[in-house]
């Protein structure tokens, strides 16, 4: 109970203390983001994204189109049926668990993003950005199965937020 305190007295407060933990937290925050535009986006060696850029055309953009992913679970459906054969694994749960973190610490930042719905909305405008840009780029593949799995992921993220919150709320109350 001691660390619930003193986690939320930490980042829930307005002192110096929590200052210094919510500076901290976007440090974590600002290279988790990072991370995830490395992981997600600029996956490919740079020379292979060189490649990719070299040849962008309006055409190379449509062909993009025609292999985007526009049809819900199609992919999870993909990859469930090929459990065995497929990297199913990395790819369902990589993409519910590089978003955790997300939904678990947004709405330490931003206290907006406390509600759920809102923290919803922003993981939504977060991964159509990141699969438009993939659309656009050919950095990578437009899929809705991906938006869909991302949002789980900052959903799960929040939940573990939300138990934290009230983890501390409990222990103020006493």
């Amino acid at each position: 109970m001691k660390f619930w305190k003193a986690m939320g007295h930490s980042l829930f407060s307005e002192d110096e203390s929590a200052r210094k933990t919510v500076w901290i937290l976007r440090v974590v925050f600002f290279f988790y983001l990072l991370a995830l535009m490395k992981v997600i986006v600029f996956k490919y060696p740079l020379s292979e994204l060189a490649q990719i850029t070299s040849s962008w055309t309006k055409e190379v953009i449509l062909e993009g189109l025609d292999t985007a992913n526009f049809t819900l679970f199609k992919t999870i459906d993909m990859y469930i049926r090929y459990w065995g054969r497929l990297n199913s694994f990395e790819n369902l749960f990589g993409n519910i668990f590089c978003f955790v973190p997300f939904g678990f610490l947004l709405p330490f930042l931003h206290r907006g993003s406390r509600k759920w719905p809102v923290l919803l909305l922003d993981s939504f405008l977060l991964v159509c950005s990141i699969e438009i840009f993939q659309l656009i780029t050919n950095f990578g593949a437009f899929d809705v199965d991906d938006i869909l799995l991302n949002c789980v992921g900052s959903m799960g993220g929040y939940c573990l937020f939300a138990f934290c919150f009230s983890r501390w709320e409990r222990g103020r109350k006493k």
